[in-house]
């Protein structure tokens, strides 16, 4: 077991997590060991990210999956999303967090949800660049969206299987069957 200090600055945790075989989420000087995914959870991600890739890409975009850190509040704030794009040139090279994202995916799991849908979606939209916020349910088939509209409105919009997502922010079009694609939902529930 791994102890951990009971608070930090925001120097220390960059040092601390360094060394660390998991990835620790930060929030005003507290640290939150990020749980291990299921392989739907997984899957969808990858998924999200493999169709994006090659659109982003050409579009000088970078997009990075499970793994990267974000800033949301400077020196108070860091999440692990599931997915996160960035068109900023800053970005674009950056070697140890994201800061300007422009769209940013959470794969909801039991687990994870209300994290995602309260804590985190609240600090979200408060970051300046983002345009999409997306939440994807990785044991039905379901999407939500969240788009910025005018002033400090977001726009909700929720797709179901057969339904295309438009990604307004990044100019792409994402059938959901390929979003879910591969990936098995439980059926009965293991004793």
């Amino acid at each position: 077991m791994i102890a951990i200090p009971p608070t930090m600055t925001f120097e220390e945790y960059l040092e601390w997590e360094m060394q660390q075989d998991i990835r620790y989420e930060y929030v005003n000087g507290e640290v939150f060991g990020m749980n291990g995914s299921t392989i739907p959870h997984n899957d969808i991600a990858l998924n999200f990210y493999i169709n994006l890739r090659p659109h982003l890409h050409s579009r000088g975009c970078r997009i990075n999956v499970l793994d990267v850190k974000l800033q949301v509040i400077p020196r108070s704030r860091y999440y692990y999303p599931d997915v996160i794009v960035s068109c900023d040139p800053e970005d674009v090279n950056a070697r140890k967090f994201i800061q300007h994202p422009k769209l940013i995916v959470e794969v909801l799991s039991p687990g994870t949800s209300g994290k995602d849908r309260d804590e985190k979606f609240t600090a979200y939209l408060k970051i300046p660049t983002l345009q999409e916020y997306i939440l994807i349910d990785s044991e039905k088939i379901s999407v939500e969206r969240y788009c910025r509209g005018e002033g400090r409105m977001w726009l909700y919009y929720s797709y179901t299987a057969g339904e295309i997502i438009s990604l307004s922010s990044i100019g792409f079009d994402l059938p959901i069957a390929l979003l879910y694609e591969s990936v098995g939902f439980e059926t009965e529930t293991e004793i």
